[in-house]
């Protein structure tokens, strides 16, 4: 059971999302990996939780898979996987993104790259690399 189960109410917004908040979603999706992490973090650093998880948690992400366009197959899985861990608590959707779908093409992307090992990264297919769909409010 997620994180999310247990909350009794949703999550509520915090008001005065960054413009860099959304930068960094438009940067993963043209997998600019690197620049995401970069955007990211530097708002990631002044926010407080839950936003600050929120943050993090994509950020780990896109450095995992930074890592896997380097064929660091250990620091993808490692990242992937907390990643997850540190977004299960906003799922269904936070901040406009739908954080469920990207939860589960990550966890796939995860299952598929433990299956494959670190002998056989070069065999993972780059198009199953989720896109974050959002919606500005």
């Amino acid at each position: 059971m997620p994180p999310s189960a247990f909350r009794s109410t949703p999550l509520a917004d915090p008001p005065g999302i960054p413009e860099t908040f959304w930068r960094g979603l438009e940067e993963f999706n043209a997998r600019q990996f690197y620049a995401c992490h970069d955007t990211l973090e530097a708002i990631w650093h002044e926010a407080i939780n839950p936003l600050r998880q929120f943050y993090q948690g994509i950020l780990q992400l896109a450095v995992a898979f930074y890592h896997l366009g380097n064929r660091n197959w250990r620091g993808c899985v490692i990242l992937l996987s907390t990643g997850i861990e540190r977004l299960e608590y906003f799922v269904p959707e936070y901040l406009g993104v739908d954080v469920e779908s990207l939860l589960e093409q990550s966890a796939e992307c995860l299952e598929i790259l433990q299956q494959l090992g670190e002998e056989n990264i070069e065999a993972f297919d780059p198009a199953k690399i989720p896109q974050i769909a959002y919606s500005r409010a």
